[in-house]
């Protein structure tokens, strides 16, 4: 059973693939021609697609981006299995069965954003990043993560961080574009690139903030449960509010088979919850 919240606003859709870029580390950028899911899609919410006529369980991935004028998603994924080894074979003018926009999506309510994306948990914050472009009422940092090569090119950016440390200077293109400060970290040795985790990086620039602007802060996360982890702990040192995205196998992706329900503390007690529509974004601190 849905979530109430997301009756009528779930489609299925015959989307045609638009383009479908490969880059280093298995990774892929999808664009899908889904109107009725662009229409609807916010930071945070999520896709269930057939990745081949012969596997016919759905995958779940993450909506990068939403155009709902021109009516494209934009999808990335990382080949790992079977299921996402046979969607990256599949070509431009080609079509995949679109079941979306799934789930609860991130919520902004301060205004400095923090947010926090590693490996195939940046989509989310790109949308939320896009979302917050050229508002004049929110102030978003972006801190992406990655243990293999980024999905696009980092370029040194002009966009002054305070409180970052000396060099760590590169960017994702596409939001230093957008005017929207970001910073990247790696366990790799890359320029401009700070070695690290992203809970390092953002301790140095809210360690740096007086206490005024410290409660101006909310973190926004997605990325592996280790890191999720790690991001509420540094939340709970400074007191700031955290919302997580979490990422868990899933079966109907719609709430009926409760195969991706997870432990929630709430005010009445311990909860299972269903990731794919009462999350995927939880309150940090009732899940960790």
């Amino acid at each position: 059973m849905t979530h109430p919240q997301h009756r009528g606003s779930i489609f299925v859709e015959d989307a045609e693939i638009l383009s479908h870029q490969a880059f280093p580390g298995d990774q892929f950028i999808l664009r899908l021609h889904a109107p009725r899911c662009a229409a609807k899609a916010r930071p945070g919410q999520f896709v269930h697609l057939t990745v081949d006529p012969q596997r016919p369980m759905r995958r779940p991935i993450s909506i990068m981006r939403a155009h709902a004028r021109e009516g494209w998603i934009d999808l990335l994924y990382k080949k790992v299995g079977e299921g996402t080894a046979l969607l990256a074979t599949r070509k431009p003018g080609e079509t995949l069965s679109n079941l979306g926009p799934i789930g609860q999506p991130f919520k902004v309510s301060r205004k400095r954003p923090l947010l926090i994306g590693g490996g195939v948990g940046m989509p989310p914050m790109v949308f939320v990043a896009e979302s917050l472009r050229g508002s004049d009422s929110h102030q978003p940092l972006v801190i992406l993560g990655s243990e293999v090569p980024f999905p696009f090119t980092p370029r040194p950016s002009d966009i002054l961080v305070p409180g970052m440390p000396e060099g760590v200077i590169a960017t994702l293109p596409l939001l230093d574009d957008w005017g929207i400060p970001c910073r990247l970290t790696s366990g790799q040795d890359m320029p401009g690139v700070h070695q690290g985790y992203v809970t390092d990086l953002a301790r140095h620039w809210v360690s740096a903030l007086d206490e005024a602007a410290r409660k101006e802060v909310e973190v926004l996360a997605c990325g592996p449960h280790p890191m999720l982890e790690a991001v509420v702990a540094l939340a709970r040192e400074f007191d700031l509010p955290v919302q997580v995205s979490l990422e868990e196998f899933m079966a109907c992706g719609v709430g009926g088979c409760a195969g991706c329900a997870v432990e929630v503390q709430t005010q009445n007690g311990p909860s299972m919850q269903r990731v794919c529509v009462d999350g995927p974004v939880f309150d940090g601190y009732q899940v960790f």
